[in-house]
């Protein structure tokens, strides 16, 4: 094989996913937050001043990360590609800001001439059949190998596309109707939606319904 000389992302696309990452980190924390209020309040025993901490803890979380993600869009807005795929991203019914800046920043290092499956496989939604020897094969499932990151970023939009974007709605319909269960019909969306983000990207256009699933008259 020929040598090809790596040549590592720009500064800005690695400081766009540090940014990206730290909000999901602290997307945890306030959940974990939140499930420790819900637990204390269950509870006679627990002291105000315990609810009132974790309140106050919750609220500056949700400072930091409003901070952190105006700190991306700037970072997105100075970036002619970054911004127009931002635009591109945010066209979807399903993609709102928080996740279109999560997909962007674990997209946007990786190597331009990857392919669509490339990118599937990147994000560990690609179908693996479980074997055992000769003679077990166990369901289909996703080989959950890879990003997990952008993984998670598109299972919120797939599930809201899947109800208000009529296309990716008539698709997962379809597919239920076909015998797939919820869960599988929805990594079925994630997958054709992250190649209808790759279309957008190599197009340079908005998302199109029709090109995501012709729905028939």
């Amino acid at each position: 094989m020929d040598f090809a000389r790596w040549e590592p992302p720009r500064s800005e696309i690695l400081q766009l996913r540090g940014l990206s990452r730290r909000i999901q980190a602290l997307l945890v924390n306030r959940a974990q937050e939140k499930n420790r209020r819900h637990a204390d309040e269950a509870v006679d025993a627990t002291s105000p001043a315990i609810l009132e901490s974790i309140e106050r803890h919750i609220a500056a979380l949700e400072d930091e990360m409003e901070i952190l993600a105006q700190a991306a869009t700037d970072l997105i807005q100075a970036d002619r590609q970054l911004a127009q795929r931002f635009a591109h991203l945010t066209s979807v019914k399903g993609i709102a800001k928080a996740s279109a800046i999560t997909i962007l920043a674990e997209l946007a290092v990786l190597p331009d001439d990857m392919t669509v499956r490339q990118w599937v496989a990147h994000a560990g939604i690609d179908p693996r059949c479980r074997e055992s020897g000769t003679s077990v094969r166990g369901q289909v499932r996703i080989s959950k190998v890879g990003n997990r990151h952008l993984r998670r970023a598109l299972f919120l939009p797939a599930m809201v596309a899947s109800q208000h974007e009529p296309q990716v709605r008539a698709y997962y319909q379809h597919l239920l109707e076909r015998g797939k269960k919820p869960l599988q019909a929805l990594v079925a969306v994630m997958r054709k939606m992250l190649h209808a983000i790759y279309g957008m990207f190599k197009n340079d256009n908005d998302f199109v319904g029709d090109k995501f699933y012709a729905v028939k008259a």
